[in-house]
């Protein structure tokens, strides 16, 4: 697994959400001042991954944290998680990383799984604008689910140093001229 700290590895990966299917980039998501929840799991429609992403769309401070972005990445292609999504009603777009190529760039990839090759095992990273891992967690037990508490304590964090530029901190000056120009 990547630690905290490090750079995240960019990648672009085909995506649903809404019925819609695009492409998700890494790299332009953070080019747009935004962070990126990133949330591994190995498949749709299995009982603890959908355990873990209904919590995910029932967790109001999720889809309230401005400037944040909530992806979950599993091996499924774009109509399993068509049908997962609407199954569920899940409000955040779900990867395919069928080849396990970004698992594997997290270092979150399973050689084998319950005879399936390249599943990503799961893992969460919050990723801040700067493409630096601010939270890291991952198990290799499919079974476990993750903590979603201090997540939400990284995300208080990266939140409150976004905001640490308040406006005692800028300098306003307005230059007034003597005799105003009339705009024609």
């Amino acid at each position: 697994m990547i630690n905290e700290g490090a750079s995240a590895p960019s990648f672009t990966l085909p995506g649903l959400r809404d019925g819609e299917q695009t492409e998700y980039s890494l790299d332009e998501t953070t080019a747009n001042n935004r962070a990126a929840l990133l949330v591994f799991y190995p498949f749709d429609f299995s009982p603890v991954c959908t355990n873990e992403l209904c919590a995910i769309r029932d967790a109001e401070w999720f889809q309230l944290t401005p400037a944040l972005d909530v992806w979950a990445i599993s091996g499924d292609s774009v109509y399993a998680h068509r049908a997962f999504a609407e199954e569920y009603g899940l409000n955040f777009p779900l990867l395919s990383d069928s080849s396990g190529r970004v698992a594997e760039l997290y270092d979150v990839c399973y050689d084998e799984w319950e005879n399936h090759e390249r599943v990503p095992q799961r893992a969460v990273f919050l990723i801040d604008s700067e493409r630096t891992i601010r939270y890291a967690w991952a198990t290799e037990d499919a079974l476990e689910k993750p903590d979603f508490f201090p997540v939400k304590d990284a995300l208080e964090t990266l939140e409150a140093e976004r905001d640490e530029l308040g406006p005692e901190d800028v300098e306003l000056v307005v230059e007034y001229n003597e005799e105003p120009e009339q705009l024609t």
